[in-house]
């Protein structure tokens, strides 16, 4: 079996930042980003649930950032 790859440590908080930073609701971002509970945006914004990729790139295109400000520690987020 393969190693699990380490998780992102600031993934969630980016999230949360991205999602407030647009001024919206867990449902309306949910929307945009395909999602088909808004509950799944509160499990990825507490860290409980990594997003998939495509979650993921649908979050660096609504706020307008690179796909690596948002999962890479290493940098920062530019809104």
């Amino acid at each position: 079996m393969g190693h699990a790859r380490p998780r992102p440590t600031h993934l969630a908080e980016k999230l949360l930042r991205i999602r407030r930073s647009l001024g919206m609701s867990q449902p309306q971002i949910a929307k945009l980003l395909g999602v088909k509970a808004y509950t799944d945006v509160s499990k990825y914004e507490l860290n409980r649930n990594e997003p998939p990729l495509v979650v993921l790139l649908a979050y660096s295109r609504i706020a307008g950032v690179r796909l690596e400000e948002i999962v890479d520690d290493d940098l920062a987020l530019n809104l």
